[in-house]
């Protein structure tokens, strides 16, 4: 048959983006899109937001094959018509830098192939009891000194690229900052903040080594939280809806090793947790985020939380 050589690609956005477009709560924006290939090379694209226009064009090339004698892309799915909206608004998958770091161009690779597949969310576990990656300015020592090497951290810059990045992307960047667990490695920065820090056996005291969480009864730890928060907040709330406060596989033992609390009953500690949380996430909401917890703050401790805040169930 006659060559069909592709005439135009007509676009219509049929709604207005917002500032929250870019930085969506879940369900904010309607990623609904219709695309249209006609016989003669027609293409018509319709989409209440330029998120949908996006995931229009990314089907578009997707119908495409790469000529294997020379450079050109044909296709096979002409005419077709295409109604497509996402079955869930969140649909993300999770990197654990803190164990395993990775390059600033793998987790922006990681970020394309999310958005090839439509996914819109990109949890970083950037922190851990293993190691602490992320730069902040006002506690230089926590790099330093928690990094797996000078060389492999993540700098304010190199942060706000990711986020950016996944901005044009329609990828949405979740950060965590695991807490009060999991959250060891401040030892070698900041004495005075952690408890059972490398305790053995570790199985007593944390899921893997190296174990350590924060003292829950002690106002050094306020205040770390304080400057920690007002140095990374407000340069995560230009570009996301939320942050990620961790709360999982916190150990009772722990605390049983801390002077100011001696205890590992979850009658003396759920108090002091719910503190604890309540003051974390009036940080996050002062800075226009809303709360990700991971779900043993409610199956295992039975918090209170906001009606904003996300609990994310960990499935194995």
């Amino acid at each position: 048959s006659p060559e069909t050589r592709g005439q135009s690609i007509a676009i219509q956005q049929t709604g207005k983006d917002t500032t929250q477009t870019f930085k969506p709560r879940a369900g904010d924006v309607d990623e609904s899109y219709t695309l249209t290939v006609s016989k003669n090379g027609q293409v018509n694209i319709s989409a209440k937001s330029s998120t949908g226009v996006l995931h229009a064009l990314e089907t578009f090339s997707q119908l495409f094959y790469k000529h294997s004698a020379g450079p050109f892309y044909y296709t096979t799915q002409a005419p077709v018509s295409i109604q497509d909206a996402p079955k869930y608004p969140h649909r993300g998958i999770m990197l654990d830098l803190a164990r395993n770091y990775q390059t600033i161009d793998d987790i922006k690779r990681t970020i394309d192939a999310m958005s090839w597949n439509k996914l819109n969310r990109l949890h970083l576990h950037i922190t851990d009891s293993q190691s602490w990656p992320l730069v902040i300015p006002s506690l230089p020592k926590l790099s330093q000194a928690g990094a797996y090497h000078p060389s492999l951290v993540y700098t304010p810059s190199d942060l706000a690229s990711i986020f950016q990045y996944g901005v044009s992307r329609g990828v949405e960047v979740i950060t965590e900052i695991d807490m009060p667990g999991h959250i060891g490695v401040i030892e070698l920065a900041y004495s005075d903040l952690i408890v059972a820090y490398e305790q053995m056996p570790y199985q007593d005291y944390c899921a893997e080594p190296p174990c350590g969480a924060f003292s829950m009864n002690n106002t050094k730890v306020y205040s770390f939280l304080d400057t920690l928060f007002n140095d990374l907040l407000p340069r995560i709330s230009p570009y996301s809806s939320y942050f990620h406060t961790g709360g999982d596989e916190l150990n009772v033992n722990d605390s049983e090793l801390d002077p100011r609390i001696r205890s590992n009953d979850t009658a003396v500690l759920q108090p002091l947790l719910q503190k604890f949380i309540n003051f974390a996430h009036s940080k996050v909401r002062a800075a226009g985020l809303s709360p990700f917890v991971w779900e043993e703050m409610v199956t295992t401790w039975n918090l209170t939380l906001g009606s904003d805040t996300v609990s994310v169930v960990c499935v194995e």
